[in-house]
């Protein structure tokens, strides 16, 4: 029961509110940088404004700026391709800032309660970061501070995030604690469940409205200028190399004679004459069985059936084909001395060992006359040059690492060590050349994640594998473009066809909206439909209950869910995803649900309830302390902040 609630806890802490973005990207040391920060694309440090007051507490745009930074590169780790721009979109600045005002304000509240987050208990959760500990696995002040600054982040703001979220732990851990949902509440829902609707979806397809659309030059620039983010290219990067692979180094190993021979004679046991054995053992607890075992054995019987009526399987008695090393690792050296030291067929023992008493037949010999050096030269030597080629490949990518940590530019090391430096186009995180027809080449691909990693405002260059032990790159950066739109100039047909397509789906719009608002006039669907203008498809007459809607799975569908929320014998217009048209939807008749006899679900129902009431519960708490807060929102600030950030990730 107590992991059960810890858990909700921990689910609403990290489902509801913000709380530790930042030691979130400490712990998996992702950083930003490569990502294209706000900050880059305002074009300029964010400023110390003041967006709002919270009883008395600032929030700055500053922190707002670092939040959104850390919240994008949180989401790049699920979603690597994830532009700025997009991330932008939905609202995300606005809910963002309504978190942090909602953060500051528990937090107000909690301190007014008299409830204190003390020293300890913030060294308590540091010390649980993985990404604090050292080789030993144990914390570890270096790898703190070596993580806090790979990431740009001081040892206070981290304690800051960690405290807010302490506070917050506090105040909302008990709410989890509901009561037991009562019958009847989970009875209403299940009634719902079982509501039918029936009416009818049609769709107005933007296609049939793109005849005749032709956008002037300042309606293009209009489009453009309300829908940059839309345009944006994504971060580009040009890369430099030099490559270094072990074949280099092979090239460049010579064999004398002298280690050839020196080799030969080091390594007998393979060239020279060897002998294994296959025998058949067994080891005993006594004396007396084992002598027992062994007479059988010489009276006629088979080793392996004695050995099945001792409780042992074949395979258990069996070692095939093994040196008299390989023997004596698995008995005793006297005993493998006793069995290399009989003839086939012969049968030794009882030979005692700290395991027991050991009988062994020798099954079989087989020996391998010795090999002359002659016959071996060659296989030797590609043997060594490959050892040789192996230690001069690691003694340059050692001495590679240690000339870039003194330093030293690519230009220098590639003349030093004669390597060929190679500078690609700027290419996107893919590997692509967005202004030309240029891909980088597929077993170059290992080096666009690290290059990527590469801090943009603090480029180092790096050793990076192509193929681990065989291909490394020196790899550097040159020219870093930050995600942005475009001029409008090159990318104007571009912008024109989507303006078309706005337009088009406007029209549509006008033609849905002239369908939805003659539906509630009190015509039909079907007729409202023939008698717009052009032709439109019939609309599609649908049934359903509200519980279908959760046994769809994954996203419901937008007119499905207006279906459900629309009021009997009215119609609502729907926007289409991809810009595909509008949806028309209408809410005919509605069939109350009855689960007087859905014992199972109204079970399963108040299940649910006793799950997600918690949940609901502590954001209405947490909703509730921000209400009757003394909060001083900067409406102007926020707007113009909003407006920076926004139209500043579209700026030319």
């Amino acid at each position: 029961m107590a992991s059960s609630r810890k858990r909700k806890i921990q689910q609403f802490i990290t489902g509801t509110i913000l709380f530790l973005a930042l030691i979130a990207l400490v712990v998996t040391g992702f950083g930003t940088g490569g990502f294209g920060s706000l900050d880059a694309l305002i074009g300029g440090q964010a400023t110390g404004t003041t967006i709002a007051r919270v009883e008395g507490r600032k929030l700055s745009e500053q922190f707002v700026t670092d939040t959104l930074n850390r919240q994008y590169a949180a989401a790049r780790q699920s979603q690597s391709s994830l532009d700025l721009a997009t991330f932008l979109e939905g609202g995300t600045f606005d809910r963002i800032v309504n978190q942090l005002i909602a953060d500051l304000a528990l937090q107000a509240f909690g301190e007014a309660q008299g409830l204190t987050v003390s020293q300890r208990m913030v060294d308590r959760e540091i010390v649980r970061i993985p990404a604090f500990r050292g080789v030993t696995g144990q914390f570890d002040p270096m790898a703190m501070q070596a993580a806090l600054r790979g990431q740009n982040v001081t040892e206070g703001q981290l304690r800051d995030d960690i405290a807010r979220q302490l506070m917050q732990r506090q105040l909302l851990a008990p709410i989890v604690l509901t009561p037991h949902t009562p019958n009847g509440i989970a009875r209403a829902y299940a009634d719902l469940l079982l509501e039918q609707r029936t009416g009818a979806i049609g769709l107005v397809p933007t296609r049939l409205f793109t005849a005749g659309v032709d956008p002037t030059d300042a309606q293009v620039q209009a489009f453009y200028d309300r829908h940059r983010s839309r345009f944006i290219v994504p971060e580009r990067r040009v890369l430099q190399y030099a490559v270094v692979s072990r074949e280099q180094a092979l090239g460049q190993a010579q064999v004398t004679d002298a280690e050839i021979q020196q080799y030969y004679r080091d390594h007998d046991d393979t060239y020279g004459e060897r002998e294994t054995r296959t025998l058949r053992a067994i080891v005993l607890p006594d004396e007396q069985a084992a002598r027992a075992f062994a007479q059988r054995v010489r009276g006629g019987g088979s080793f392996v059936d004695a050995a099945r009526a001792a409780g042992f399987q074949e395979s258990d008695v069996t070692f095939a084909d093994r040196t008299r090393q390989q023997f004596q690792q698995a008995s005793a050296p006297n005993v493998a001395a006793a069995a290399f030291g009989a003839a086939q067929g012969a049968l030794v023992g009882p030979v005692r060992s700290p395991l027991g008493y050991h009988v062994i037949q020798v099954a079989a010999i087989n020996r391998t006359p010795a090999r002359s050096l002659e016959s071996v030269r060659d296989e030797i030597a590609t043997t060594i040059r490959a050892q040789k080629a192996d230690e001069a490949f690691a003694t340059l990518v050692n001495r590679l690492q240690d000339r870039i940590s003194e330093g030293a530019s690519l230009p220098e090391i590639a003349r030093e060590e004669r390597l060929q430096v190679v500078t690609t186009p700027a290419l996107t995180r893919e590997g692509r050349a967005l202004d030309r027809d240029f891909a980088l080449a597929a077993e170059l691909t290992p080096l666009l994640e690290p290059a990527f990693e590469i801090d943009a405002d603090h480029p180092e260059l790096v050793v990076a594998p192509i193929v681990e032990d065989q291909r490394y790159a020196i790899l550097g950066l040159g020219q870093i473009m930050p995600a942005a739109p475009p001029p409008l100039a090159s990318i104007r047909e571009r912008v024109r066809e989507a303006a078309r397509d706005d337009m088009a789906l406007q029209r549509a719009r006008q033609v849905a909206q002239g369908i939805v608002e003659a539906i509630n006039r009190g015509t039909a669907p079907a007729e409202a439909f023939a008698a717009a203008r052009p032709a439109i498809p019939a609309p599609r007459a649908i049934t359903m209950r509200r519980q279908d809607l959760s046994r769809a799975g994954g996203q419901v569908p937008a007119p499905l869910l207006a279906l459900f929320s629309l009021p009997e014998h009215r119609a609502r217009l729907v926007h289409a995803p991809g810009g595909e048209g509008w949806y028309v939807v209408h809410h005919q008749q509605r069939t109350p649900g009855d689960a007087s006899d859905q014992a199972e679900l109204v079970n399963v129902t108040r299940a649910q309830f006793n799950n997600s009431a918690p949940d609901e519960l502590a954001q209405q708490f947490a909703r509730a302390i921000e209400l009757n807060s003394r909060i001083s929102r900067n409406e102007r600030e926020i707007a113009a902040v909003r407006a920076r950030m926004l139209g500043g990730t579209s700026e030319e």
